[in-house]
């Protein structure tokens, strides 16, 4: 038997639509795959996508889908262990992931190391994107842009060219001192009298060879050329044998990691202005040499 209550019910249950219609659920939010990650990336670095490139997925496939990405400056162990750790499992890294700058594996397959880390990758349906030469071609430079910006030298830097800049004659000593607290280096290298007055310095971020190093150690009004690393028997050679024929220079080798590590730092920033619907971190690679007066464990 129908009662009153239930027929009226029922009455306005129809009158609003609602007594055969289902309410509309919201979709899903679709899902973002590394492949479209690499897609936006292309279409927003600024510049053609080369053929030949080290820009590539070097772990994990293009389909995956992404929870969250970490951008780093090299794709360590560590730094992939703390990247699943915090939920991202597309990692962009600066630098390799297997240990030479093109990630050729063939003679690593059987290698403990090498095995070790690949098998962390894939149990962790991780993606790992070498992203190094559009992020160097990009206009202006990924890598300079971050590095100026962590050591506050915007003022310093020449409108003309982006690896010059011009200070008011700090001493040697003093002028890297100032560099190794704001990018907190531990191992640090330099070359040249600690009283010399830095005036004009030229900064080559990375790897620096023995060309372009020498041209831009050699160049008259260049007081000091500051590297990540070089060569000690081709550029450091040539700087000391410089510096004792009486010119008057300095060479600063930071260390390879910390002389682009806020590069990538920016890239996070960077990334984050076209991709929304992911969380993006920026996860420094830790600095691997340490002093035996102050050993980091």
């Amino acid at each position: 038997m129908i009662t009153h209550a239930a027929s009226r019910r029922a009455f306005l249950l129809t009158s609003m639509g609602l007594a055969t219609t289902r309410i509309a659920r919201p979709q899903a939010a679709q899902t973002l795959t590394a492949g479209q990650v690499i897609e936006r990336i292309k279409a927003n670095v600024g510049i053609p996508w080369r053929a030949q490139t080290v820009d590539n997925i070097i772990a994990g496939a293009a389909e995956t889908p992404v929870k969250g990405i970490a951008t780093t400056m090299m794709a360590t162990l560590d730094v992939v262990r703390r990247a699943a750790a915090s939920g991202k499992n597309m990692v962009i890294t600066h630098e390799s992931t297997f240990f030479s700058h093109q990630d050729r594996t063939e003679e690593l397959l059987q290698d403990p190391t090498y095995q070790f880390k690949l098998d962390f990758l894939n149990k962790n349906n991780m993606v790992v994107f070498h992203f190094h030469d559009h992020w160097h071609g990009r206009r202006p430079d990924g890598v300079a842009t971050g590095m100026i910006r962590e050591l506050g030298w915007e003022k310093n830097a020449d409108p003309q060219n982006p690896r010059m800049f011009t200070f008011p004659g700090t001493p040697l000593a003093r002028f890297a001192k100032d560099m190794e607290t704001k990018l907190k280096i531990r191992t640090m290298r330099v070359v040249g009298d600690p009283e010399l007055p830095v005036k004009r310095v030229i900064a080559s971020w990375g790897y620096a060879s023995l060309s372009p190093g020498i041209p831009f150690f050699a160049q008259p009004d260049v007081d000091v050329l500051v590297v990540g690393e070089t060569r000690e028997w081709e550029l450091v050679e040539y700087a000391q044998d410089t510096i004792a024929s009486g010119k008057k220079k300095g060479l600063i080798a930071l260390g390879h990691v910390v002389s682009e590590q806020a590069g990538m730092k920016y890239c996070a920033e960077w990334l984050q202005e076209f991709i929304k619907e992911v969380p993006i971190e920026f996860i420094a690679a830790a600095e691997p040499f340490w002093r035996p007066d102050n050993p980091v464990r």
